[in-house]
C-alpha cells in the first residue's frame, strides 16, 4: 500500500506545474486585453492635458512631460459645453422612460399573454433592428418636419428610443418568462387584473432587467449623433454628441480641447454605468437559463 502511495506522489508535480503554467497564460491575457482597452483612455487624458507642441512632438511621448489643463478650461469658456451636455442628459433620460415605459408593454403580451400573431409580431419587431439608421434617417427626418418635430429635444429622444424598444422588449420578455406563471395565475384568481399583475407582481421581480433596458436606452440615447445631427441644428440646443463633433474644422483642429471635451463627454455615462453594473449584468442573464 505504501509502495503504491510513492508511486503517486512524483505524477502529481506535474499537474501542479500545467496548473500554474495555466493561470500565468490567463494572467497575461488579461493583463494585455486590460492593457489594451485602457491604452485609448490613458492616451486621450494624456492629449488632453499637455499642450500642442508636446502634442504633436515626433516620436510621440508616452509619459506627461509638462501639465497644462488649459485644454479643459477652454472648452467649457469658449463652448457652452456644460448646456450640451444638459440637453444630452435630458435626451437620455427622456428616451430611457419612453423606452422602458413601451418595452414593458411590449414584453408583457409577448410573455404573459395568449393571442394570434404573437409570434409573427415578435419577429418583426426584432426584425426592425436589421435595417441600418442611415437607410431610414431621411424618411425620418421628412416625417419630423411635417409634424413640427425637429429642433425638438422631446422629438430627438423619441427617435432615440425607438430604435432602443425592440431590443429592451425581447430583454424583458426573457425577464418575464422567468417569473413563474403560477404566481401570476394565482394572482388573477385572487382578482387582480391584467394591468395590475403586471403592476404589483410581474414589474417588482424583473428590477435588473428593466435596469439593463435603461442602461442600453441612455447609452444609445447618450451617443447618438446620426440623429441628433439630423434632427437639431439650432446651436442653443445642440446635444454634447453633435457639438463635440463641431471642434472639427477645415483648418486647425484642436485635438487637446476634442479630447478633452469627449472625456468629460463620457463621464457621465461611465458613472450611470458603475452604479448599475451589478443590476445590469444581472438583467442582461435573466431568462438565459431556466430550471
Amino acid at each position: 500500500m505504501a509502495t503504491t502511495v510513492h508511486a503517486l506522489l512524483p505524477a502529481k508535480q506535474p499537474i501542479r506545474l500545467k496548473q500554474i503554467g495555466q493561470q500565468i497564460a490567463f494572467s497575461i491575457v488579461v493583463v494585455l486585453i486590460t492593457g489594451i482597452t485602457i491604452f485609448p483612455l490613458y492616451w486621450m487624458l494624456l492629449t488632453a492635458i499637455q499642450p500642442n507642441d508636446v502634442n504633436v512632438a515626433y516620436p510621440p511621448r508616452f509619459w506627461p512631460e509638462a501639465i497644462d489643463l488649459t485644454s479643459f478650461v477652454e472648452v467649457f469658456g469658449d463652448f457652452p459645453l456644460a448646456a450640451w451636455i444638459m440637453h444630452s442628459a435630458l435626451i437620455a433620460c427622456l428616451a430611457t422612460a419612453l423606452a422602458l415605459l413601451l418595452s414593458v408593454l411590449g414584453a408583457y403580451p409577448l410573455s404573459c399573454l395568449r393571442w394570434r400573431g404573437r409570434s409573427a409580431f415578435g419577429f418583426f419587431l426584432f426584425f426592425t433592428q436589421m435595417m441600418p439608421e442611415a437607410m431610414i434617417v431621411i424618411p425620418i427626418f421628412i416625417i419630423y418636419r411635417h409634424l413640427h418635430l425637429t429642433e425638438s429635444l422631446p422629438g430627438l429622444a423619441l427617435v432615440d428610443s425607438a430604435f432602443v424598444i425592440p431590443v429592451g422588449v425581447w430583454i424583458l420578455k426573457n425577464v418575464f418568462d422567468g417569473v413563474p406563471s403560477e404566481v401570476r395565475e394565482a394572482a388573477l384568481v385572487d382578482g387582480c387584473g391584467v394591468f395590475s399583475v403586471l403592476w404589483r407582481i410581474v414589474l417588482p421581480l424583473s428590477g435588473p432587467g428593466m435596469v439593463a433596458v435603461a442602461v442600453v436606452a441612455f447609452f444609445y440615447a447618450w451617443n447618438d449623433y446620426l440623429f441628433a445631427s439630423t434632427m437639431i441644428t439650432m446651436q442653443e440646443i445642440r446635444p454634447a454628441s453633435s457639438g463635440l463633433a463641431g471642434f472639427i474644422t477645415m483648418g486647425v483642429v484642436p485635438i487637446e480641447r476634442i479630447l478633452a471635451g469627449g472625456l468629460i463627454f463620457a463621464l457621465p455615462p461611465a458613472i450611470f454605468y458603475l452604479l448599475t453594473q451589478r443590476h445590469l449584468v444581472t438583467g442582461l442573464t435573466a431568462g438565459a437559463v431556466k430550471g
